[in-house]
């Protein structure tokens, strides 16, 4: 696999991409200049390259228009400073794949890096087609019913919202449900309304004529328009501002947008699939999203749950992600232990399905051996658990431990907690078995359909599983 390039003439920000990378198992390189890359280039070609915009010598904005003459599929993501408006917009004009300002989450530019990585190889292998979305694995009863959503949607152009934890899988499930619409042979364009600043989102979304603001040099086309006869995925749409929220909702209720400083509307002929990880029934209560904008994404709204609630899918996924990452690195594919899937199938995963591809790709790079075990985990997976699933029986003994060292450690109001908590886990359990359909939940604890609910209210799972 080829390695990411940072290029960046102050050795704290390649320090820190060093340290990141090769926490996640990320192949990179450094450089501390632009010319040094650019010499570099001639022997050598990166899978996607980071870039600051502003370095003695050559500028990351003339590094970034010789590779887009040279190497126009490659990915470079342009580093900037958070008030560098002017600079930000020449790089998306120059063919940047994105920016990153600084100072910037380490999370999320290996994210970004990532989202680059997937652009590089759909570029580097055009003639493959579309997989049946081999990434969306499940047998679990809660993924059947969204790949249900999808085949019944498969023929209609409605409006639908993804609703699920980051690391869930929600663009996977839209580009699935582009990939089988009627505009499956028009484009796919997806932007996180997250990542991208109040200031540049509306040039982004619209597009912008020249002269309309410093450095429009020229007319840009945006996401509405690039995407034109298919579908547009509006990620994290619940961190959208209240202005741009305006101007959606004119461009879903009338058909028409106009571009930064156009006068001549544009008709838009687009899909639009929206996703978020909030709550977005609370955020309109709260005044932070509009009402009649949430109604008009509210068409279809498909949940994806997260991976905690459909645990016998992890097998299943740790195998199709550790078969990936070691095609990817030319190797044989590792083998998880039975008690180190046992002991993976009682983690919450709070990254979700993205974490546990991360992991896979750890193993791939990290464990010694081609067999691994519970010993050959990352430090921090090997301690937040039982080295495996309690077996019938021992679930008792663990049980008579916790109560154990709470009673030594002076705590009151134990029965309370632990019953709680007991209760939490078998409604929560019990509907993802079911797919989150209450009655048969009920059926399944032994519970009315009214006891069942009561509880869920008491113990204020509503966020947790969503209203039905």
């Amino acid at each position: 696999m080829k390695p990411i390039w940072i290029i960046d003439d102050d050795r704290s920000i390649r320090w820190v991409f060093e340290k990141a990378l090769g926490r996640e198992g990320i192949a990179f390189k450094t450089f501390a200049s632009a010319t040094e890359a650019l010499d570099r280039m001639q022997s050598e070609l990166p899978q996607v390259v980071v870039s600051d915009i502003r370095m003695p010598g050559e500028s990351g904005l003339d590094f970034l228009q010789k590779v887009k003459n040279a190497h126009p599929s490659l990915p470079v993501i342009i580093m900037t400073a958070h008030s560098d408006l002017e600079s930000a917009v020449a790089a998306f004009q120059g063919g940047a794949f994105e920016y990153l300002p600084k100072p910037f989450d380490v999370d999320q530019a290996v994210d970004l890096i990532r989202r680059a990585m997937e652009e590089s190889r759909r570029q580097e292998a055009p003639e493959e087609p579309a997989l049946t979305a081999p990434e969306i694995l499940g047998q679990a009863p809660a993924m059947q019913d969204v790949f249900r959503a999808i085949g019944r949607l498969s023929q209609s152009a409605a409006t639908v919202l993804i609703t699920g934890e980051s690391g869930a899988g929600k663009e996977l499930v839209a580009r699935a449900l582009h990939r089988h619409s009627p505009r499956s042979a028009r484009p796919f364009v997806a932007i996180n309304t997250a990542a991208i600043p109040k200031d540049l989102l509306e040039s982004e979304l619209f597009g912008h004529e020249r002269g309309s603001f410093t450095g429009a040099q020229q007319q840009r086309q945006g996401r509405f328009e690039q995407a034109e006869g298919g579908t547009l995925f509006l990620d994290e749409i619940g961190d959208m501002p209240a202005e741009l929220q305006t101007r959606l909702l004119r461009v879903l209720s009338d058909g028409f947008y106009y571009r930064v400083g156009g006068h001549s509307p544009i008709k838009a002929n687009v899909r639009v699939i929206a996703a978020t990880h909030q709550n977005l029934d609370e955020r309109v209560r709260q005044g932070l999203f509009r009402e009649d904008l949430f109604h008009r994404l509210n068409v279809i709204r498909l949940r994806l749950p997260p991976l905690r609630e459909r645990r016998e899918d992890i097998p299943l996924l740790a195998r199709h992600f550790l078969q990936r990452s070691a095609q990817e690195l030319g190797g044989e594919t590792k083998r998880l232990s039975e008690n180190a899937m046992r002991h993976l199938a009682g983690f919450d995963f709070p990254g979700n399905v993205r974490q546990l591809e991360n992991l896979c790709h750890w193993i791939s790079v990290m464990a010694p051996g081609q067999n691994v075990e519970v010993a050959d985990l990352p430090p921090e997976l090997r301690g937040d658990m039982p080295a495996a699933m309690p077996m019938e029986g021992d679930w008792m003994q663990l049980l008579a431990d916790e109560v154990d060292r709470r009673l030594r450690a002076g705590e009151t109001g134990v029965i309370d907690d632990l019953s709680r908590r007991f209760e939490k886990t078998l409604i929560l359990r019990a509907l993802a078995c079911t797919g989150g359909k209450r009655i048969e939940a009920a059926e399944k604890l032994g519970l009315g359909r009214n006891t069942l609910t009561r509880k869920i209210q008491e113990l204020d799972l509503e966020k947790e599983i969503g209203g039905d």
